[in-house]
């Protein structure tokens, strides 16, 4: 069985047991968190749209970090122009505990 869940505008498949890092939430490391089904999976049957609306994913917040570093580099050639940033993106790690139709 698998679910596509919804969360900060992107969409993800997962399973029972997965680890999954999705954006930034606004919880506690260990609660327990619920995500919007788009799609449910069982099997054979599909489930989609007022359907899948029924069903429940839940998880726990295993960690709350930040991605490694990434260097944003803006540069106008000829004109002395050069700027040089550095963006580290948080998110929430999420443990998948139980996909319920």
């Amino acid at each position: 069985m698998y679910a596509i869940i919804e969360n900060g505008g992107k969409q993800y498949k997962v399973s029972e047991g997965d680890v999954l890092k999705v954006e930034k939430l606004n919880a506690e490391v260990g609660a327990e968190v619920t995500f919007n089904v788009v799609m449910l999976a069982d099997g054979d049957t599909v489930k989609v749209g007022s359907e899948a609306a029924s069903a429940k994913v839940t998880a726990i917040v295993q960690a709350q970090d930040k991605y490694k570093k990434i260097i944003v580099f803006k540069y106008k050639s000829k004109k002395n122009e050069r700027k040089k940033q550095g963006h580290r993106q948080p998110f929430t790690a999420v443990k998948i505990e139980k996909i319920e139709a």
